[in-house]
């Protein structure tokens, strides 16, 4: 029983400290920081450097809403994303 306590314990404090990737293709000159919200928890600002193509991580559990120039995108796990014109997309 204790075992099945702790395994449970385990598994629920891992889930607080999930994280996601997001590779993205900055096609603009502009670096920006988005607004992040993981499962109803604001994040830090999301960093995107300008003119770059990298990733990412957000901590945090899924859903994940990321809002960019008015334009949200929503994720559940690992995804790809191009910002341009100061707009957020999915690829």
């Amino acid at each position: 029983m204790k075992r099945l306590a702790l395994a449970a314990a385990v598994l629920a404090s891992s889930s607080a400290f999930a994280s996601m990737t997001l590779r993205y293709e900055n096609k603009d000159s502009k670096a920006y920081a988005a607004e992040a919200i993981c499962s109803g928890s604001k994040q830090d600002p999301v960093k995107f450097s300008a003119s770059t193509t990298s990733s990412v991580s957000i901590q945090g559990s899924s859903p994940c809403k990321v809002t960019l120039g008015g334009e949200t995108v929503t994720f559940t796990g690992d995804a790809n994303i191009t910002i341009k014109d100061g707009k957020i997309s999915k690829k």
